[in-house]
């Protein structure tokens, strides 16, 4: 008798989801990933695209290609209705609308970046998540630049408009003070000689310690390493208000900008929001440690919008790929009848780009710092590039901004 294949139908294209992809057997399921991005993203590269280090699409991978024998949808998830197996489906391009069934249904829809409901936030500052928040922060920088020339302008305007604000102390927020530090010192400082000495770059952490899921010691290096690097580190600076020019801190000071790049942390997507099953304190799915929806043997959630019980783990790509690595295993286990061990995740260390060749190493037996760590840095992402096609071209981009410098065009 012909094995009747289950629908497998997947939320979602991050680094959970697309690891489940990349591992699922489709001999054993009919799989459909429904995305509002048809591509993978491979983010801890993300900040060197905002200034040309990394070209845009060194670091994707598409969804449709990405495994044979699979459909794709993009489209956004905007409802799921658990008891008659079906979930309704919005087209992300014109908005067409449509249903899909499923046997097993797998979330994993990531998180937005949170706002925590400060006015301004939304309309005046960039986010650091997709690949067009890298285009669009790239774009800015030129703009600023192109207007900062701009003869007869009053100074304080040009002051303002070469003032970048970084508000965030996370590894997201370093790395983008530090390759646009290294944007500033090796290349902008040729192509706009005039305008460089004029340039701040602001790091605003609410919390007393940048990089709180570093070492301790490591953290105040890269605070030592910022300062020789003239980017102003400014701790326990709560934003209260942003404004189109200037934001507002908690303790009534002003601080006039050209870009605010916002990169605080993260918050659930609507249709989490939505859903009515079981969430912890930060609105994330309750999962056990098989992720399973808690009471639904047929729905699983991971990733950054879900949580195991009693277990906290970062919102890491590391976890994240772990994730989507063990539910693939467990899923194809489990049509062929073979027992599932509960998740067991490992800690591999982190890793951070810092600026001028330094990087930092925080793994479990060794805390690395400096040029030799940027080499680590260098090869371990390497390693971890899905396809030979962008560890090819990753090291492409490397070596064309050494030797020809990062490209100041702005289109």
């Amino acid at each position: 008798m012909k094995y009747k294949k289950q629908r497998l139908v997947i939320l979602g294209s991050g680094f959970a989801s697309f690891s489940t992809l990349k591992n699922i057997d489709t001999e054993l399921y009919d799989v459909i990933v429904v995305s509002p991005r048809n591509h993978f993203l491979f983010t801890p590269l993300l900040p060197s695209t905002t200034v040309g280090t990394i070209e845009f699409r060194s670091i994707i991978e598409p969804v449709r290609t990405a495994k044979e024998n699979i459909t794709f949808y993009h489209a956004f998830c905007t409802h799921i209705n658990h008891e008659e197996k079906v979930i309704n489906c919005k087209n992300a391009l014109d908005g067409n609308e449509f249903s899909l069934q499923f046997d097993i249904l797998v979330i994993g829809v990531g998180a937005i970046s949170n706002t925590y409901g400060i006015e301004g936030v939304e309309k005046f500052t960039l986010p650091l998540k997709e690949l067009s928040d890298a285009r669009a922060i790239r774009q800015r920088i030129i703009e600023n630049f192109e207007r900062a020339s701009t003869p007869g302008l009053q100074f304080e305007e040009r002051k303002r408009l070469l003032h970048f604000v970084v508000v965030g102390g996370g590894p997201t927020g370093v790395e983008f003070a530090a390759e646009l530090h290294d944007f500033l010192t090796e290349d902008l400082v040729d192509s706009y000689p005039a305008m460089v000495p004029d340039v701040d770059i602001t790091l605003l952490e609410a919390g007393d310690q940048i990089l709180n899921t570093f070492d301790a010691a490591l953290s105040e290096y890269t605070v030592k390493n910022f300062q020789r690097q003239k980017i102003s580190v400014r701790l326990q600076s709560q934003v209260a208000k942003v404004e189109e020019k200037e934001l507002i801190l908690k303790d009534g000071s002003h601080v006039p900008y050209g870009l605010l790049v916002w990169s605080t942390g993260n918050t659930q997507t609507p249709l989490i929001k939505s859903l009515p099953f079981e969430k912890d304190r930060a609105s994330r799915l309750v999962t056990d440690e098989y992720f399973h929806l808690k009471g639904f043997h047929h729905i699983y959630a991971f990733g950054d919008c879900a949580t195991i019980e009693g277990e906290a783990l970062p919102a890491t790509s590391q976890v994240a790929q772990q994730e989507g690595y063990y539910l693939a295993r467990s899923l194809n286990a489990l049509a062929k009848n073979k027992p599932v061990r509960p998740f067991r995740y490992k800690h591999y260390g982190m890793l951070a780009y810092i600026g001028s060749n330094k990087a930092l190493a925080d793994l479990p037996q060794v805390k690395g710092k400096g040029f030799s760590t940027w080499l680590f840095w260098r090869s371990a992402y390497l390693t971890k590039l899905v396809r030979w096609k962008n560890k090819i071209l990753v090291i492409f981009d490397w070596t064309k901004a050494f030797i020809f410098g990062r490209d100041a065009s702005r289109f």
